[in-house]
């Protein structure tokens, strides 16, 4: 089982498509197509710069590309929800059930609320996720009416996920434009993620640091 083949799956895309949807009507920032390539794609640089096999990027990237399907049951505790979509759908692909258990216990370890990042694809597939902050997520059209989450994803003009030459430290760079988020609203609705993301890079033998407008904060 590959990442095209889960990619090119109709029954997963319509569970990725009707749970943004979901998502979108309860005001949620965008959790689509455009966000899992991102963090599938994310997911393999860390893995593919740390060293690790062809396998287990494949692994992650199918993770990543899963990882939030639990939506479409709901948001409170869509890890949970979305782990257990996940075995279905793989079991029923017949895909080998090590990979199976890898991939579930990835997704199910995702959300800064009660995740652990227990092995190297988990890890990856936090500080792939939880990085994904731009402001083309946003949806709402009304600037007088964003709620924090809006501003502060908008305010995000460039944010990359960097592992240094010597493969000692990932940083998240943001460049934030205050006009729309302060600094201080990123800590207040990321801190969590940021947290989660420090113990996700120790997994893979990193340290995390995040630098916003060229200031280093973590």
């Amino acid at each position: 089982m590959t990442f095209e083949e889960i990619r090119r799956n109709e029954t997963i895309n319509t569970y990725i498509r009707k749970a943004d949807e979901s998502l979108k009507a309860l005001g949620f920032t965008e959790h689509s197509f455009a966000h899992v390539t991102h963090v599938a794609e994310t997911a393999e640089y860390i893995l593919r710069t740390m060293g690790y096999s062809e396998h287990d990027i494949e692994i992650v990237k199918i993770a990543a590309y899963l990882h939030d399907i639990g939506n479409l049951v709901n948001r409170v505790d869509h890890s949970q929800s979305g782990a257990t979509m996940a075995f279905r759908i793989l079991d029923n692909l017949q895909m080998d059930p090590e990979d199976i258990a890898t991939i579930v216990t990835a997704i199910g370890n995702h959300d800064e609320g009660n995740g652990v990042p227990v092995n190297a694809i988990a890890a990856a597939l936090i500080l792939a996720d939880k990085s994904d902050v731009r402001r083309s997520r946003v949806r709402n059209e009304d600037i007088a009416n964003f709620d924090i989450h809006d501003r502060v994803n908008y305010s995000v003009e460039k944010s990359r996920l960097i592992i240094n030459e010597d493969h000692t430290l990932i940083t998240l760079e943001l460049k934030i434009d205050t006009n729309y988020g302060s600094v201080m609203d990123y800590f207040e609705i990321f801190l969590e993620r940021m947290i989660l993301c420090r113990k996700a890079a120790e997994m893979i033998g990193l340290h995390f640091k995040l630098n916003i407008n060229d200031q280093p904060l973590i």
